[in-house]
């Protein structure tokens, strides 16, 4: 995250600019990097079960 410093004394041009700069630089997230198949050894609807019962143990 970054931050913009606005002046008072400046055109509406100047501000787009800064905007158009800092919307330039900022890349994102690459979500194909993280996209694929999870390799478990355990039942997926198993392994939630079990997680979501030790939540319910912790909330009382």
């Amino acid at each position: 995250m970054q931050k913009i410093i606005l002046k008072k004394e400046e055109s509406i041009e100047q501000l787009k600019e800064k905007l158009r700069l800092v919307s330039k630089r900022s890349k994102g997230l690459d979500a194909k990097k993280y996209s694929g198949i999870i390799k478990v050894n355990e039942d997926p609807m198993e392994y939630q079960k079990r997680i979501r019962a030790e939540w319910d143990e912790s909330a009382s």
